[in-house]
Formats: C-alpha cells, sequence, structure tokens
C-alpha cells in the first residue's frame, strides 16, 4: 500500500509542477496515439461503410477478416512492422523509419484500423434497411445516402472512435518493439511504466500508470461529450 500512496503523490507532484520529462512523454503519447487513431478513422469508415452496404461475392470473407483483425495481438503487429521497416533486411528499410514515432503511428494504426472498421460496419448494419431504400426514394444520391447513415449511426461510430483510441493508448507490445523506448525520442507513458517496473521504481511506475489513465478519461470524457451532444439533437 505503500507504493500505492507515493505513486499517487508523485503523480500529483508532477502534474503540479510539469515535470519536463513527463510533459514531453504524455504529449508524444497523446500524438502517436491520436494521430494513428485519426487514420484509422480516415481508412475505417470509408472501409467499413463499404462492407456494410456493399454486395459482392467476397463480402462474408472481407468482413471475418476484420472481426480477426480487431483481436490482433499487438506483439504480432510490432513483429511484422519490424519486419517491413528493419534497415538492413526489411523490404521498406531505405524509409528508414524504425525506432521512431512514425514506426509507432504506423504500428498501432494497424492495431485500431480493423476496430474502427468492424464496428463501423456493425453500427450501419443495425440501421433498418428500410432506411437506405427511402433515401434512395427520395432521389438522394449515393454519397447523400451514406453521410445521411452516417449521421444516423453517428453515436455507435462515436463510439468506434473511442474503441479504436483505447486500443492503442495503452498498448505496450508494438510500442515497444518498433519504437525502442528511447528518450526524448520514442518513449511514451506504457513504454516509461514497464521501464520504470523493471528498474524497480514501483512508485514512479504507479505515478506515470495514472496520468496515462487521466489522458485516456479526459480524451474519451472530450469523446463522450460529444456523442451524448450529439445524442440530445
Amino acid at each position: 500500500m505503500g507504493a500505492i500512496w507515493e505513486g499517487i503523490k508523485q503523480a500529483i507532484i508532477l502534474l503540479i509542477r510539469g515535470d519536463p520529462e513527463v510533459m514531453q512523454i504524455t504529449l508524444l503519447s497523446l500524438q502517436v496515439s491520436g494521430v494513428a487513431t485519426a487514420l484509422s478513422l480516415v481508412i475505417g469508415l470509408p472501409l467499413g461503410t463499404l462492407l456494410a452496404l456493399g454486395h459482392f461475392r467476397t463480402r462474408k470473407f472481407w468482413v471475418s477478416l476484420v472481426n480477426t483483425g480487431m483481436a490482433l495481438p499487438p506483439v504480432v503487429v510490432g513483429l511484422f512492422v519490424s519486419l517491413m521497416l528493419w534497415r538492413t533486411s526489411g523490404p521498406l528499410g531505405f524509409l528508414r523509419l524504425m525506432y521512431s514515432p512514425q514506426a509507432m503511428v504506423i504500428a498501432q494504426l494497424i492495431i485500431a484500423a480493423p476496430v474502427v472498421t468492424g464496428l463501423t460496419v456493425s453500427a450501419l448494419q443495425s440501421l433498418d434497411p428500410r432506411l437506405r431504400l427511402q433515401l434512395l426514394g427520395l432521389g438522394a444520391s449515393r454519397w447523400q445516402m451514406v453521410t445521411a447513415l452516417w449521421r444516423e449511426a453517428r453515436l455507435p461510430l462515436l463510439a468506434a472512435l473511442m474503441a479504436g483510441f483505447g486500443s492503442v493508448i495503452s498498448e505496450i507490445g508494438a510500442s515497444m518493439m518498433v519504437g525502442g523506448n528511447l528518450l526524448h525520442q520514442t518513449r511514451v507513458l506504457t513504454t516509461a511504466i514497464v521501464l520504470a517496473t523493471n528498474q524497480g521504481d514501483f512508485a514512479g511506475a504507479i505515478a506515470l500508470s495514472l496520468i496515462l489513465l487521466l489522458l485516456a478519461f479526459a480524451v474519451n470524457l472530450a469523446l463522450t461529450w460529444m456523442q451524448q451532444r450529439s445524442a440530445r439533437r
């Protein structure tokens, strides 16, 4: 219990003082996970819409593949991205992205994109199919129909965004493998927690864990506020 209370006190002190190293790690965590989540929305929203509304022979196969991707182990993603970006043998090694924030964004994007895509499919398929026919019958174009369906499903779509962010802000395996946990370069809150724990600094690890929880809570609070505001309209 003593380590827990000491960790709570350290977290409060670090936040009040604005410790530069902790602030840099926290901002990098938010930057990497935020960019990865935004890109997963750019990819997952249209792809999920295509899978939900499209009619083609291999549709069930692709939906099953996306659902499987929602459970991808982060360490497997980290291994795949490492093999692709390895400077001496990887096919994309010439980009020299290994052990960089960009590599971490790529890994987290691969983790988050199936989550956003799969939940988008579920959200749109839960709508009354007669709504599509009604919109088309009123003369709406395909694009107008899709945007209308997105507005109708905006609450579960925001939930998909929250789930995508949650899947990457707390992951450790892929970030450690492709980022290397380099101080002032690729160290984020999750990898810093592992390092502090390995060094026996349990109070510091608890302090960083509380900061991570506060960061995740703040982002999800903002998204929940947007979701509930939309629900009242």
